[in-house]
């Protein structure tokens, strides 16, 4: 499935790109995750009073995030996984999945360093051997939002060595979620809102 199977007043206002064929798998193995994806991608604005906020703990976008994807019965996961060799179990706990449903993993990077990406893609690879997940999708920011972020006298807050699209797409590129299926959808411009 291409890309143009988003309807095109999403496709107007992020961008994507996909690995594995991750778009064929969600619209056609897991239609309802599909269509929760959809209903958050066009609900999501980027308003100007998150973005003017003090960094913390969890950004308004994150908590925004968490709350609509909740509301569809998509939770934060943490997976119990380990290994066994010769009667001796060995832990390997993984990292939290901040939205999970039915085998789909969503995680929103918006203004981490960019070493989150390879935390998540690591934690996407694992989780696709182990059979835990079939799909890893990354929400993240457009590098054009920058632009905007300067402007507000934020810029210093966005800086280069954090996460933004231009960041994610070479680590996935090079090999990062190994043999996952990946979908990245960045936060475009045209989602930004004064309010």
């Amino acid at each position: 499935m291409p890309l143009t199977d988003f309807p095109q007043d999403i496709l107007d206002l992020y961008e994507f790109h996909e690995w594995k064929h991750s778009i064929a798998i969600l619209k056609n193995d897991f239609p309802d995750e599909w269509a929760d994806l959809l209903e958050l991608l066009r609900a999501f604005r980027l308003k100007k009073s998150w973005v003017a906020v003090p960094g913390g703990r969890k950004s308004p976008i994150a908590i925004w995030v968490d709350e609509f994807m909740s509301k569809k019965g998509w939770v934060e996961k943490k997976f119990l996984t380990s290994m066994i060799v010769d009667d001796h179990r060995i832990d390997s706990p993984t990292h939290k999945v901040d939205s999970y449903k039915n085998r789909i993993a969503l995680e929103l990077e918006w203004n981490n360093k960019d070493p989150f990406y390879d935390r998540d893609l690591d934690n996407f690879r694992l989780l696709f051997d182990l059979r835990a997940i079939s799909i890893g999708i990354i929400l993240t920011r457009c590098d054009e939002l920058q632009t905007i972020f300067d402007q507000m006298g934020k810029g210093p807050s966005y800086g280069n060595s954090t996460t933004h699209l231009s960041k994610l797409l070479p680590k996935i590129e090079g090999g990062g979620g190994s043999g996952c299926p990946i979908l990245a959808i960045g936060i475009s411009a045209k989602l930004f809102e004064e309010d």
